[in-house]
Protein backbone atom coordinates (compact mmCIF):
# COMPACT_ATOMS: atom_id res chain seq x y z
CA UNK A 1 0.00 0.00 0.00
CA UNK A 2 1.16 3.86 -0.70
CA UNK A 3 0.22 6.19 1.65
CA UNK A 4 1.46 9.98 0.52
CA UNK A 5 1.34 12.60 3.16
CA UNK A 6 1.64 15.85 2.67
CA UNK A 7 4.04 18.26 4.13
CA UNK A 8 3.15 21.74 3.00
CA UNK A 9 3.00 24.84 4.55
CA UNK A 10 -0.48 25.72 3.47
CA UNK A 11 -2.12 23.06 4.66
CA UNK A 12 -0.37 23.43 7.80
CA UNK A 13 -1.49 26.56 8.21
CA UNK A 14 -5.20 25.62 7.04
CA UNK A 15 -5.02 22.39 9.45
CA UNK A 16 -4.40 24.77 12.01
CA UNK A 17 -7.60 26.42 11.49
CA UNK A 18 -9.52 23.62 10.87
CA UNK A 19 -8.93 21.96 14.09
CA UNK A 20 -9.43 24.88 16.57
CA UNK A 21 -12.75 24.86 17.70
CA UNK A 22 -13.71 28.16 17.62
CA UNK A 23 -13.62 28.21 13.52
CA UNK A 24 -17.41 28.80 12.47
CA UNK A 25 -18.65 26.75 10.05
CA UNK A 26 -18.95 28.72 7.14
CA UNK A 27 -15.05 29.29 7.36
CA UNK A 28 -14.28 25.92 8.11
CA UNK A 29 -16.37 24.54 4.75
CA UNK A 30 -14.16 27.06 2.99
CA UNK A 31 -11.13 25.39 4.56
CA UNK A 32 -12.36 22.03 3.85
CA UNK A 33 -12.16 23.28 -0.16
CA UNK A 34 -8.76 24.89 -0.06
CA UNK A 35 -7.06 22.07 1.50
CA UNK A 36 -9.15 19.94 -0.93
CA UNK A 37 -7.56 21.23 -3.84
CA UNK A 38 -4.38 21.02 -2.44
CA UNK A 39 -5.08 17.21 -1.75
CA UNK A 40 -6.52 16.58 -5.38
CA UNK A 41 -3.96 17.91 -6.68
CA UNK A 42 -1.69 15.22 -5.14
CA UNK A 43 -4.17 12.67 -5.30
CA UNK A 44 -3.86 13.22 -9.27
CA UNK A 45 -0.51 13.07 -9.88
CA UNK A 46 -0.06 9.71 -11.52
CA UNK A 47 -3.16 10.06 -13.79
CA UNK A 48 -2.39 8.42 -17.42
CA UNK A 49 -1.89 10.72 -20.04
CA UNK A 50 -2.21 10.15 -23.66
CA UNK A 51 -0.29 12.35 -26.30
CA UNK A 52 -1.79 15.48 -28.39
CA UNK A 53 -0.85 17.73 -31.10
CA UNK A 54 -2.30 21.30 -30.73
CA UNK A 55 -1.64 24.55 -32.78
CA UNK A 56 0.07 27.22 -30.60
CA UNK A 57 -0.69 30.98 -31.76
CA UNK A 58 3.61 30.35 -33.27
CA UNK A 59 3.34 26.63 -33.85
CA UNK A 60 2.33 23.30 -33.55
CA UNK A 61 3.75 21.17 -30.63
CA UNK A 62 2.78 17.80 -29.00
CA UNK A 63 1.15 17.97 -25.58
CA UNK A 64 -0.48 15.73 -22.89
CA UNK A 65 -3.65 15.15 -22.21
CA UNK A 66 -5.77 13.10 -19.73
CA UNK A 67 -7.52 9.61 -21.28
CA UNK A 68 -11.23 9.40 -22.64
CA UNK A 69 -12.54 8.06 -19.80
CA UNK A 70 -12.52 10.67 -17.58
CA UNK A 71 -11.96 9.23 -13.41
CA UNK A 72 -14.38 8.81 -11.25
CA UNK A 73 -15.19 10.81 -7.37
CA UNK A 74 -16.90 9.18 -4.84
CA UNK A 75 -17.37 10.93 -1.64
CA UNK A 76 -18.82 9.08 1.30
CA UNK A 77 -21.79 10.76 2.73
CA UNK A 78 -21.98 12.42 3.76
CA UNK A 79 -18.49 14.22 4.89
CA UNK A 80 -16.90 13.53 1.34
CA UNK A 81 -19.18 16.01 -0.15
CA UNK A 82 -16.83 18.44 1.28
CA UNK A 83 -14.08 17.62 -0.83
CA UNK A 84 -15.68 17.32 -3.99
CA UNK A 85 -16.03 21.05 -4.89
CA UNK A 86 -12.49 21.02 -5.09
CA UNK A 87 -11.89 18.31 -7.26
CA UNK A 88 -14.41 19.16 -9.34
CA UNK A 89 -12.85 22.37 -9.79
CA UNK A 90 -9.55 20.68 -11.39
CA UNK A 91 -11.71 18.13 -12.81
CA UNK A 92 -14.58 19.39 -14.15
CA UNK A 93 -15.52 16.65 -16.48
CA UNK A 94 -15.05 13.43 -13.84
CA UNK A 95 -17.80 10.90 -13.08
CA UNK A 96 -19.52 11.21 -9.63
CA UNK A 97 -20.51 8.61 -7.78
CA UNK A 98 -22.65 8.51 -4.10
CA UNK A 99 -21.88 6.17 -1.45
CA UNK A 100 -23.66 6.42 1.58
CA UNK A 101 -22.44 4.81 4.88
CA UNK A 102 -22.81 5.57 8.31
CA UNK A 103 -20.56 4.17 11.58
CA UNK A 104 -22.69 2.39 14.29
CA UNK A 105 -21.72 4.60 17.14
CA UNK A 106 -21.78 1.03 19.37
CA UNK A 107 -20.17 -1.43 17.69
CA UNK A 108 -18.04 1.24 15.29
CA UNK A 109 -19.03 -0.87 12.03
CA UNK A 110 -20.05 0.52 8.86
CA UNK A 111 -23.62 0.63 7.88
CA UNK A 112 -24.14 1.16 3.78
CA UNK A 113 -27.31 2.40 3.10
CA UNK A 114 -27.06 3.95 -0.47
CA UNK A 115 -24.81 2.83 -3.06
CA UNK A 116 -24.79 4.42 -7.02
CA UNK A 117 -21.45 4.57 -8.99
CA UNK A 118 -21.05 5.48 -12.53
CA UNK A 119 -20.01 3.03 -14.99
CA UNK A 120 -16.59 1.48 -16.48
CA UNK A 121 -15.52 2.09 -13.16
CA UNK A 122 -13.15 -1.09 -14.47
CA UNK A 123 -11.12 1.56 -16.93
CA UNK A 124 -11.24 4.20 -14.87
CA UNK A 125 -8.83 5.93 -11.85
CA UNK A 126 -11.20 6.26 -9.04
CA UNK A 127 -10.59 8.46 -6.13
CA UNK A 128 -12.91 7.73 -2.56
CA UNK A 129 -13.35 11.11 -0.56
CA UNK A 130 -13.50 11.07 3.04
CA UNK A 131 -11.99 13.91 5.12
CA UNK A 132 -11.15 11.12 8.10
CA UNK A 133 -9.56 7.88 8.02
CA UNK A 134 -10.76 6.89 11.56
CA UNK A 135 -10.48 3.21 12.31
CA UNK A 136 -11.21 2.24 8.99
CA UNK A 137 -14.24 0.53 8.98
CA UNK A 138 -15.93 2.85 6.93
CA UNK A 139 -13.16 3.00 4.07
CA UNK A 140 -12.55 -0.48 3.80
CA UNK A 141 -15.78 -1.01 3.46
CA UNK A 142 -15.99 1.72 0.63
CA UNK A 143 -13.21 0.52 -1.10
CA UNK A 144 -15.35 -3.10 -1.24
CA UNK A 145 -17.98 -1.75 -2.61
CA UNK A 146 -16.45 0.00 -4.95
CA UNK A 147 -14.18 -3.50 -5.67
CA UNK A 148 -17.50 -5.28 -6.05
CA UNK A 149 -18.33 -2.60 -8.47
CA UNK A 150 -15.38 -3.45 -10.75
CA UNK A 151 -12.54 -0.59 -9.89
CA UNK A 152 -9.16 -1.42 -9.61
CA UNK A 153 -7.62 1.61 -9.83
CA UNK A 154 -8.50 3.00 -6.52
CA UNK A 155 -7.16 6.30 -4.26
CA UNK A 156 -8.63 7.21 -1.02
CA UNK A 157 -8.04 11.16 -0.40
CA UNK A 158 -8.45 12.20 3.45
CA UNK A 159 -7.90 15.06 5.49
CA UNK A 160 -6.57 13.56 9.03
CA UNK A 161 -5.47 9.54 9.55
CA UNK A 162 -5.26 7.98 11.89
CA UNK A 163 -2.23 4.91 12.47
CA UNK A 164 -5.39 2.45 13.51
CA UNK A 165 -7.05 3.55 10.29
CA UNK A 166 -3.63 2.92 8.10
CA UNK A 167 -3.16 -0.47 9.36
CA UNK A 168 -6.56 -1.52 9.37
CA UNK A 169 -6.22 -0.68 4.93
CA UNK A 170 -3.23 -1.79 4.72
CA UNK A 171 -4.40 -5.43 6.39
CA UNK A 172 -7.82 -5.11 3.91
CA UNK A 173 -6.25 -3.50 0.48
CA UNK A 174 -2.91 -3.49 0.53
CA UNK A 175 -3.33 -2.59 -2.95
CA UNK A 176 -4.86 0.72 -2.35
CA UNK A 177 -3.26 4.34 -2.48
CA UNK A 178 -3.78 6.63 -0.06
CA UNK A 179 -3.18 10.22 -0.04
CA UNK A 180 -3.66 12.37 3.41
CA UNK A 181 -3.43 15.69 4.77
CA UNK A 182 -1.86 14.74 8.18
CA UNK A 183 -1.52 11.94 10.45
CA UNK A 184 -2.61 12.17 13.81
CA UNK A 185 -1.58 10.24 17.00
CA UNK A 186 -4.36 7.58 17.73
CA UNK A 187 -8.02 7.30 18.35
CA UNK A 188 -9.94 7.63 21.72
CA UNK A 189 -12.03 5.32 22.77
CA UNK A 190 -15.25 6.43 21.17
CA UNK A 191 -12.95 6.08 18.12
CA UNK A 192 -11.86 9.26 17.37
CA UNK A 193 -8.91 10.60 16.01
CA UNK A 194 -6.73 12.91 19.25
CA UNK A 195 -6.19 15.50 18.41
CA UNK A 196 -8.23 15.44 14.99
CA UNK A 197 -11.46 17.78 14.44
CA UNK A 198 -14.31 16.36 16.38
CA UNK A 199 -16.94 15.12 13.61
CA UNK A 200 -16.08 16.67 10.35
CA UNK A 201 -19.67 16.00 9.20
CA UNK A 202 -20.98 17.70 11.60
CA UNK A 203 -18.86 21.10 11.64
CA UNK A 204 -19.07 20.97 7.85
CA UNK A 205 -23.11 21.33 7.42
CA UNK A 206 -23.68 22.36 11.33
CA UNK A 207 -25.30 19.25 13.01
CA UNK A 208 -23.12 19.32 16.15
Amino acid sequence: MSVHVLDHPLVHHKLSLIRDRKTAGSLFRALIEETGLLLAAEATRSLPTVSAVVETPLERTETRRLGALDPVLVPVLRAGLGFLPAFLQLMPTAKVGHLGLYRDHDSLVPVPYYRNFPPLLEARPVFILDPMLATGGSASEAVRQLKAAGAVNLTLVSLLAAPEGIARLQADHPDLTIVVGAVDRQLNEKGYILPGLGDAGDRLYGTA
